[in-house]
């Protein structure tokens, strides 16, 4: 315990142990204490954050404890209409949310530091009430503009479920986007009063809805003038002679790329040759730290950004086109300067050796994973079309989908566990409109890519830490043992077997996965084992990744649209190009990898909300035109207020509790019951009809039609 922690841990227990409060003059001479004493500053430093994480408070009577022991002090991290979530402050609790029912909300809204108090759980989350708004945030919301008896007011998308009254003047149209500001905080969130920050048009539209959900989420789609300079005058830069010098020269190599039909931004590019042994693979990424210098205008945006935002047909590039679709895309027929990754595996795909070296490339095409899935399914070219585009590629494509399964495999026998998590691929007009909802499909190209990557992710893991220098590892920790014990639960009341032990292991959950796969219970145990699973995060420690059970990760192959990658790329070319000392390296990369792994992992999290509340509105903007309608879907989820349904296009909607007969509870696990009966269970299918899809909220709701036969 060190001396900050000693002297906090002394506050606390002189207050616990004081049947009174005690004025500042009593608590200091009773915690200065004459072994190892205290000094005055470390005692004012400890009650300063004390008092800020709401564990202690001062009045008139002197200094005492806030918290009971079912308390603790948290943010409010999101709300929805009647009921919101706080994350405790504590360490480690990163990912752990609390769920607190909106009468016990206090009107806090996001990003409210809160005092909060355990109550008991009625679900599967564990549940708290606020006692008291330790400070206050300026968080801004989202609704539609509604005009009453001459009075204006915002429906909330999410804040509450109550319309508040808006303040000021008002130039926007009712039934417009618009983005409020709390300009008087109420006890509850109706009475809360609000002025106009922005407005976006009509709320029936989600191009409309997306911008404002980018401007509540501070998202910047223009770069600042510098950044622009910068990329403008990159763009215009060609390949000399001196940037080729001393690289290695692949261009006579059978290299190309695979990628979606529409991808711009191509940065990996893979090359497979059968050796005497096995394979050579090489993995060549876009060397944009060659033009992304540290401390430039384009690195410094390209930091706070963090990543690229990609949702329905729009990219929020982390660095500008001139770069991101130019000089630093792997586009075919073109000279381009590349960091390789070249591995030698045996015939069975393991990994015998790998080195990192600078190169120059030239592309032989633009893959296209349709087209490449076409041909592998094929074991030739299919058809005139692709012979002639993917010419003198074929022995390469099929040698790469040889290697690439037997990757696979090895990755199923490390006990991997594969969790299903569908995405949805929007479908927009010329308008920017959606048309159509699709489940994504992935193929054997996309998943060869997949897992080629991950080979030379591991590969620059493996090389930082046995160099032992600063490194940003892409890391994944096991589950909480709270949720360990939830999922082992679950299992005991689902009568599964499963090891007794108190570490989930990956290959633990991979097991049974495989076991249960083809019974109607898979999906139960799918949808918990993914909510059982740990965020992955960004770390300047190599703590390994639970899900892919691999003891070293990082994110080396897309540098365009990932800081993280661009971080590593700079550090592995102080090693391996420059031949920098590992000594050399902890004094000029120490802090820039600390500082890049904990920025990014904010990043990650803000983009990925970004895009999942966009898709949203896209998603019930084609569900609107939908209205009454009856679908096929599965119970995704169930809950206290009733059942969400996901349909076969992954459009994802809420069947109310209290429009469901016969009348049904929660059982707190995974089924709706009545009478001691399971009417309705995750993975179940349903029959549903589309009552409502709220285009600015992203909320779609559902009433049953039926159940399906899957006899």
């Amino acid at each position: 315990m060190n001396t900050e922690e000693r002297t906090r841990a002394r506050i606390l227990n002189v207050l616990k142990t004081s049947k009174r409060p005690l004025s500042e003059r009593v608590l200091i001479k009773k915690v200065k204490g004459s072994k190892n004493p205290a000094k005055l500053y470390e005692i004012d430093n400890a009650l300063r954050s004390l008092s800020a994480e709401g564990k202690i408070k001062k009045d008139k009577s002197g200094w005492q404890l806030s918290l009971s022991d079912k308390g603790f002090v948290g943010e409010v991290t999101r709300l929805h209409k009647t009921f919101g979530f706080v994350r405790p402050a504590e360490k480690g609790s990163s990912d752990e949310e609390i769920f607190i029912p909106g009468k016990y909300m206090l009107g806090a809204i996001p990003g409210d530091i809160v005092l909060c108090e355990n109550i008991p759980s009625r679900g599967e989350l564990p549940e708290a009430q606020i006692k008291e708004i330790l400070k206050y945030s300026s968080s801004s919301f989202s609704g539609t503009l509604l005009k009453e008896d001459g009075v204006y007011y915002i429906q909330p998308d999410t804040l509450c479920k109550d319309k508040l009254e808006i303040e000021g003047d008002v130039s926007a149209k009712p039934g417009d986007k618009i983005i409020c500001e709390i300009s008087h905080r109420g006890s509850r969130h109706s009475e809360h009063r609000c002025t106009i920050a922005a407005s976006f048009g009509s709320s029936e539209s989600a191009k409309n809805c997306a911008m404002t959900t980018l401007y509540i989420n501070e998202i910047e789609t223009d770069f600042p003038l510098a950044v622009m300079d910068e990329a403008r005058h990159i763009g215009n830069m060609s390949i000399s002679d001196r940037d080729i010098y001393s690289r290695l020269d692949l261009r006579d190599k059978p290299i190309f790329t695979i990628d979606g039909a529409d991808t711009k931004d191509i940065d990996d590019a893979i090359s497979v040759e059968r050796t005497e042994n096995g394979y050579a693979l090489g993995v060549h990424i876009a060397d944009v730290s060659h033009y992304v210098k540290p401390g430039s205008a384009l690195d410094n945006d390209a930091f706070v950004r963090g990543t690229s935002i990609y949702f329905a047909d729009t990219v929020i590039p982390m660095l500008p086109k001139e770069l991101s679709n130019g000089i630093c895309s792997l586009n075919p027929k073109e000279d381009r300067l590349a960091f390789s990754c070249l591995m030698t595996l045996d015939n069975d795909g393991k990994l015998l050796s790998y080195k990192f070296s600078k190169s120059v490339i030239r592309s032989r095409v633009k893959g296209v994973y349709s087209e490449v899935n076409r041909i592998i399914e094929a074991g030739d070219y299919p058809d005139a079309e692709l012979a002639e585009k993917y010419e003198g590629l074929l022995d390469e494509i099929l040698l790469a989908s040889e290697l690439a399964q037997k990757l696979c495999e090895n990755r199923r026998k490390r006990g991997a566990p594969d969790i299903e998590s569908p995405e949805p691929k929007l479908v927009l007009d010329e308008n920017g409109k959606c048309t159509d909802v699709q489940k994504r499909v992935s193929g054997k190209a996309e998943e060869m890519i997949e897992d080629f990557m991950l080979m030379a992710n591991t590969s620059a893991a493996k090389t930082a830490k046995e160099k032992n220098i600063p490194f940003v590892y892409r890391v994944h920790e096991s589950p909480s043992p709270e949720k360990a014990a939830r999922f082992t639960e679950i299992l005991d009341k689902l009568g599964i077997a499963h090891p007794d032990t108190e570490k989930l292991k990956a290959a633990h959950i991979s097991k049974i996965l495989n076991e249960v796969k083809d019974s109607d219970i898979y999906p139960i145990i799918n949808s918990i084992a993914l909510r059982s699973m740990a965020k992955a995060k960004y770390s300047h420690e190599p703590l390994g990744h639970y899900g892919l059970v691999l003891d070293d990760y990082a994110h080396f192959t897309s540098p365009i649209r990932r800081y993280p990658d661009l971080a590593i790329h700079r550090i592995l070319t102080s090693l391996c190009y420059d031949k920098e000392s590992p000594s050399q390296l902890k004094k000029k990369y120490s802090h820039f990898a600390y500082e890049a792994a904990a920025n990014s992992s904010e990043c990650e999290l803000l983009a990925m909300k970004t895009e999942r509340e966009c898709d949203s509105h896209y998603i019930a903007e084609y569900m609107a035109s939908k209205l009454g309608e009856v679908f096929e879907g599965t119970v995704s989820s169930v809950t206290a207020f009733g059942m969400y349904v996901e349909l076969d296009n992954t459009a994802e909607g809420l069947v109310r509790i209290e429009s469901i007969h016969p009348p049904c509870d929660f059982d707190g696990d995974f089924s709706l019951t009545a009478d001691g009966k399971t009417l309705y269970r995750i993975g179940q299918r349903v029959k549903v009809k589309t009552v409502k899809a709220e285009v600015s909220s992203g909320n779609i709701d559902f009433e049953l039609a039926g159940t399906v036969c899957t006899d």
